[in-house]
């Protein structure tokens, strides 16, 4: 199994028209291969801003137009491709979804938000994705020729039990396609990022959109990568860009032995499973 993944989290600027979006995320993961990226990330709700009171004008199937570009691209550029998320439609529900694209064009995987972002700050930031979107229930995983992979969306993060039962199941990496809030972004983006990846001893990766203050709602950007030792390994500020890592996985294996804290789990105490 090879031991060095290197991934490209695609922190793109985010327009108010579908189709543009969606042929920019193409045009940066033929960038991202081109850097000799395998898996490339782009953020949540890249097809379109983030305000939910935009958010019908982006609604679709999933595999649908913003989508299916992701697997023709994964195919042509000869990468794997997680695709941040869109609003999918299946019957009368909206799902916040992330879909993952291999090489040969397939979907891999399929992972919609399971915990909404429901919050109440009053002058600051309010947000009722369940007025919205449906939740999710299920976890969600994929595998590359080097590890296996979890998925979460953005404020899946807060939620350390998922983490949890991703590396309990295997996986050495985590990703969170984001867009985390100016609000929230700067006190607690990465400090929950790191703590999920020293929890579980796993690679973390958030990718978020580029800043764009003319939207209603404004991300924090800065998407980053960060170690199983708790150090941020790749990061950016707030702009357009592209952000590579290289994830070894024999490191993973190196931390979970010098401080064993999967092994030492109370399992007689307490446990954490899924249903």
């Amino acid at each position: 199994m090879a031991s060095t993944l290197r991934i490209a989290l695609v922190q793109m600027a985010v327009a108010e028209e579908k189709t543009k979006n969606v042929e920019r995320a193409v045009q940066l993961v033929e960038e991202a291969a081109g850097n000799d990226a395998q898996l490339v990330v782009l953020p949540e709700c890249f097809n379109g801003p983030c305000s939910l009171s935009a958010n019908t004008n982006y609604v679709e199937p999933v595999p649908g137009e913003s989508t299916a570009p992701l697997g023709d691209a994964a195919k042509k550029f000869g990468v794997f491709v997680v695709g941040g998320s869109v609003r999918e439609r299946e019957g009368d529900k909206i799902y916040n979804t992330c879909t993952v694209w291999g090489p040969q064009g397939n979907m891999l995987a399929k992972y919609r938000k399971m915990h909404l972002f429901d919050v109440n700050m009053p002058g600051e930031l309010v947000s009722q994705e369940s007025s919205f979107f449906t939740p999710g229930n299920t976890l969600t995983t994929f595998e590359l020729p080097h590890c296996k992979i979890g998925l979460g969306i953005c404020y899946d993060m807060r939620f350390p039990e998922t983490a949890r039962l991703y590396a309990k199941l295997g996986c050495k990496v985590v990703l969170y396609p984001g867009a985390c809030s100016m609000v929230t972004g700067p006190d607690h983006w990465q400090l929950l990022q790191r703590s999920r990846a020293i929890d579980n001893q796993v690679y973390v990766a958030n990718v978020s959109p580029a800043r764009n203050t003319n939207h209603s709602f404004v991300t924090w950007g800065h998407s980053s990568i960060v170690n199983p030792w708790g150090e941020v390994i790749a990061t950016c500020e707030e702009k357009e860009t592209i952000v590579y890592g290289d994830l070894d996985m024999d490191y993973v294996d190196k931390v979970r032995q010098m401080i064993p804290v999967l092994k030492q789990m109370r399992d007689d105490v307490y446990e954490v499973t899924a249903k």
